[in-house]
């Protein structure tokens, strides 16, 4: 039993060994991590700061200027837009300008000084029901404070102002709704990744690799035929994903099938080039899998599944313009929940297929290097 235990211990401590004295497995377990931690903490927060508002007062009573006061006063809000009409309310909501629009009807203070309470209408963009539920409690927050003050200074009984909640999208701000379609994109990423990251790395491994560099083929061929594979397996995974999601989870599909498709070809040929430029760079398959493991954590985070982007500090916005999952997950909410079409898709369109074709591009050269 002893002696068991001691070759344990020594093999432990032959792989602490060949673990520190590598340089690049001392500088994957040092840097990665760190970097991790301080990209995540400033990403990963569900509270949400200088939340883009808009406000629609058809009233002109001086209730209405005091409560519309804390939220221009609230460091949590910012007012974007003053509108005057109803048109003008659905453009904010569904090109994202606004997370929010405040209505207060012609009557609302005098509503309050005849004693009848007061409705404020919140409209919420409620394609990220978790947004729109943090919101939602803010919003509850200083329309609560405004009625305890008012019902104090004129000695009547709360509540003085009532919510009326309208989620556009999602209006029971099902969270299934949200997170159904992130899903797909999550897995679909997952999957395409992995065929490619560990496909080189295989080959290397099992000595295929320098068999293949003697055929007639050239590397755009074999770059080519590595992604075939997971193409095809991309899209099953994704078909798959989509038809539970539409008919066992009864998440409604309210835009065309080509705008989705569309988005996931692209998509898909973004993950297969950042998952071939991780095989080129990797000689093992277990090299690959931590390469594929450092994009994913990071893209998950960054794509705005569960957080919002716009809550991160600028430069992490401004790094998360690299990751293909948060043009993805535009699409499938867009089309999902909102109902779009391609015409209204162009710009995540485009993203996908720069980061693609540049991965390729990259994988490409990093495939001739390691073959010179």
């Amino acid at each position: 039993m002893r002696q068991d235990i001691v070759r344990i211990l020594e093999l432990a401590r032959k792989e602490f060994l060949a673990l520190l004295r590598d340089r690049k497995s001392r500088m994957v377990l040092i840097v990665p991590p760190l970097v991790q931690l301080l990209v995540f903490s400033y990403a990963a927060t569900f509270d949400l700061n200088r939340i883009s508002y808009a406000v629609w007062n058809e009233d002109t009573g001086i209730y209405s200027r005091q409560l519309l006061a804390r939220f221009s006063g609230s460091p949590n809000f910012r007012l974007v837009a003053t509108l005057s009409h109803r048109e003008e309310v659905a453009p904010l909501l569904d090109n994202r300008k606004v997370l929010l629009v405040v209505h207060l009807q012609s009557d609302f203070s005098r509503s309050i000084l005849t004693g009848t309470p007061a409705r404020v209408e919140a409209l919420l963009d409620g394609r990220q029901s978790n947004t729109a539920m943090i919101l939602l409690g803010y919003v509850q927050t200083i329309v609560s404070g405004f009625s305890e003050e008012i019902a104090a200074l004129r000695s009547i009984a709360p509540p003085i102002a009532s919510i009326d909640l309208r989620a556009w999208y999602n209006p029971n701000l099902k969270s299934r709704w949200f997170i159904v379609p992130g899903i797909v994109g999550l897995l679909t990423l997952v999957v395409s990744l992995l065929v490619t990251a560990l496909s080189v790395a295989r080959e290397r491994e099992e000595g295929t690799f320098d068999q293949l560099m003697v055929t007639p083929l050239s590397p755009f061929q074999i770059l080519m035929g590595k992604l075939v594979p997971g193409f095809v397996i991309g899209f099953g995974e994704a078909t798959l994903i989509i038809l539970v999601a539409r008919f066992l989870l009864h998440v409604p599909l309210r835009g065309t099938l080509g705008a989705l498709y569309l988005g996931l070809f692209l998509f898909i040929l973004s993950g297969l080039g950042v998952g071939l430029m991780i095989s080129a760079l990797v000689s093992t398959q277990q090299q690959g899998l931590l390469g594929a493991f450092l994009f994913l954590v990071p893209a998950i985070i960054l794509s705005g599944f569960a957080t919002p982007i716009a809550n991160m500090p600028q430069f992490i916005q401004d790094l998360t313009l690299l990751d293909p999952l948060r043009y993805f997950l535009v699409v499938l909410r867009q089309v999902f929940l909102r109902g779009a079409d391609i015409s209204l898709l162009w710009p995540e369109y485009g993203a996908l297929f720069l980061i693609g074709v540049l991965s390729l591009l990259i994988a490409g050269a990093f495939f001739r290097k390691r073959l010179g």
